[in-house]
């Protein structure tokens, strides 16, 4: 896990790469890489790569990056892991390939030297990474299928920068900072940035399970090689059933086989322990999975203590259980305020989510872990949202009464004044954006309703952001092609609150503390695995399921308990002393985040 960047003056009338800004760029991230760091130039000045280095595979100086094939013709900057590296390197010896270190870094060399772009179907990992081809004379950038590892870029037309972090690509000073609508309006639609956006116009995210390659030319060819949405569509196609002994078969193994994969390190890998199923289970095959000394860490808050939302006691039960080395590390609220104004450094884009992944990662850093596993990604697959059931449900109800012209706007327009005093104000939009999955998802988990948003931002930059986000039209492609309810919401789950929400924030905050956090639940191998199993109405495995995998069963006290979710009680922290209202929700801490971030 590391920091990347990259600068390419591809255009003839572009100055060479400023180094200093380069170096700027690079030591913005130096939490993401405090064991090292290191940067390469071509020698016409016209290709910049740099490296924050966090040591987890290969720990010798072999491994250090930016890292040049053999024979000099590659050079890569590599975020992340490839957890078949082992295997692919297998391969390509047989093939001749010659390597000098025992890092996944010089694989994806050498995959690309066999392969060029077409390697992307080979990989199985979390990462980002930009490689110089000089007899091609282009930058390949590339992200993963769920976009675990981020990565973001500026084109100006004569120069490319590209880096893990928006906050990065600032520091360089050569940015401009213009505001993106699309971004403001989003932030506060979801209580995210949506994917591709950022808070500026100059800047994009390169989107999960995509490739782009922009040569000495200035042409650029931006390819999907991996889609959720079409993976998911062809599990629909070719459903498949199995007997309930088959089924848990299948799964079990398919289990165990991506934490077995995401175990792979040359430093201790621990484990985020709560009460839940998922971190439970992963626990639990980490250990059968053979691992010494297996560490997890847990995080309770003083606020939710002898509450049923409190996960110690639980946590702590099942570390027993299961005989983890186990730590726990309590917060309160002056803890979140003495660590508020580092937290807001670290999160790279603005988001209401994080203040938990932030304080949990910080916990396993005072572990001394480097690598942790998250169960993040359970709930998505497995449906246990209520969103699952909700959806559909509202879709079925609400579908009819859509049909009639401007009968829902005319609804939420002589409604929504009224009911925002007594309820929440997406009950306004029920009849108005209930009746497709796209709208009754946005219902769901929007946080500002589209009719609110010129109440809290410019009526200008909201009309321009809207009409730029098209977040209905966009809700409507993600599930189009796909049959089946259950995997419509799985699909708008995880191709948009997980990705761009819970798997963004693990990350920066998570970087913030100098800590890779990996999640078997999302893997590529494991989701095109159970995808088919879940699109059959007879066979489709569920979270008790999943929790049923382990050889060792889990305790039947974490098995019976409520779900309760892993979340922090910010919108408590936010209130004054003696207050007992506050915005609804994380609306609060939406206005707070936004203010501070645009300071």
């Amino acid at each position: 896990m590391c920091g990347i960047a990259t600068i390419f003056a591809y255009s003839p009338d572009a100055s060479p790469v400023n180094r200093e800004e380069l170096l700027r760029i690079r030591d913005r991230m130096t939490d993401r890489g405090p064991d090292g760091c290191g940067t390469w130039h071509s020698a016409d000045g016209r290709v910049g790569m740099a490296h924050r280095r966090l040591s987890i595979i290969d720990l010798s100086e072999l491994g250090a990056q930016p890292m040049q094939s053999i024979d000099g013709r590659l050079v890569i900057t590599f975020n992340g892991e490839i957890y078949n590296y082992q295997a692919l390197r297998a391969d390509l010896i047989k093939k001749g390939y010659r390597f000098r270190s025992n890092s996944d870094t010089e694989v994806l060399l050498h995959l690309y030297a066999d392969k060029g772009p077409d390697m992307m179907h080979d990989l199985r990992g979390m990462y980002a990474f930009a490689l110089w081809d000089g007899r091609r004379q282009g930058v390949f950038l590339a992200r993963d299928p769920f976009g675990i590892k981020p990565l973001y870029y500026a084109d100006d037309g004569k120069i490319l920068r590209a880096a893990s972090q928006v906050k990065a690509l600032l520091a360089g000073g050569a940015i401009n900072t213009a505001p993106d609508s699309a971004g403001h309006v989003g932030f506060f639609l979801w209580g995210h940035v949506p994917e591709p956006y950022t808070m500026y116009k100059a800047i994009r995210s390169l989107p999960a399970g995509t490739t782009l390659w922009v040569g000495q030319d200035g042409k650029k060819s931006l390819n999907t090689f991996y889609s959720l949405s079409a993976e998911i569509a062809r599990a629909c196609d070719n459903p498949v059933a199995l007997g309930r002994r088959e089924m848990q078969a299948h799964l079990q193994a398919a289990l165990l086989d991506s934490v077995r994969h995401h175990l792979i390190a040359d430093v201790p890998v621990g484990v985020f322990l709560s009460s839940g199923l998922d971190s439970t289970t992963l626990t639990a095959l980490a250990a059968e999975a053979g691992v010494k000394d297996l560490h997890t860490v847990t995080i309770g808050f003083r606020e939710f203590q002898g509450t049923e939302s409190d996960e110690v006691p639980l946590a702590e039960q099942t570390a027993k259980y299961y005989g983890t080395k186990h730590r726990t590390v309590w917060l309160e609220k002056a803890d979140f305020q003495d660590e508020l104004a580092q937290l807001l450094d670290a999160m790279d884009q603005p988001s209401t989510d994080g203040v938990n992944s932030y304080f949990v990662s910080k916990a396993a850093t005072l572990a001394s872990l480097k690598v942790v596993l998250s169960g993040l990604g359970g709930d998505e697959i497995f449906g246990s949202y209520p969103s699952f059931s909700q959806i559909p449900r509202m879709v079925r109800i609400l579908r009819l009464l859509g049909i009639v012209p401007g009968f829902g706007k005319g609804f939420r327009a002589v409604s929504a004044p009224v009911l925002k005093h007594f309820i929440s104000p997406k009950y306004a939009g029920l009849i108005e954006y209930g009746g497709s999955y796209g709208g009754a998802y946005l219902l769901r988990r929007g946080m500002f309703m589209p009719w609110e948003l010129p109440d809290v931002l410019d009526p200008e930059m909201t009309w321009d952001g809207w009409q730029e986000l098209q977040t209905l039209a966009r809700l409507e492609e993600t599930v189009k092609d796909i049959d089946s309810d259950y995997l419509k919401v799985s699909a708008l789950e995880m191709s948009w609150y997980m990705r761009s929400q819970l798997l963004r924030d693990t990350d920066w905050a998570s970087m913030a503390h100098s800590l890779e956090i990996r999640t078997p639940l999302v893997d590529v191998k494991l989701i095109n695995s159970i995808a088919p199993l879940l699109a059959s109405s007879s066979s489709s495995p569920t979270k008790r399921d999943m929790a049923s995998t382990p050889v060792k069963p889990l305790p039947a006290v974490v098995l019976t308990r409520k779900k309760t979710g892993f979340t922090a009680p910010v919108r408590e922290w936010l209130m004054k002393d003696g207050e007992t209202k506050s915005e609804r929700g994380l609306r609060g801490w939406a206005m707070n985040v936004y203010a501070r971030y645009r300071q």
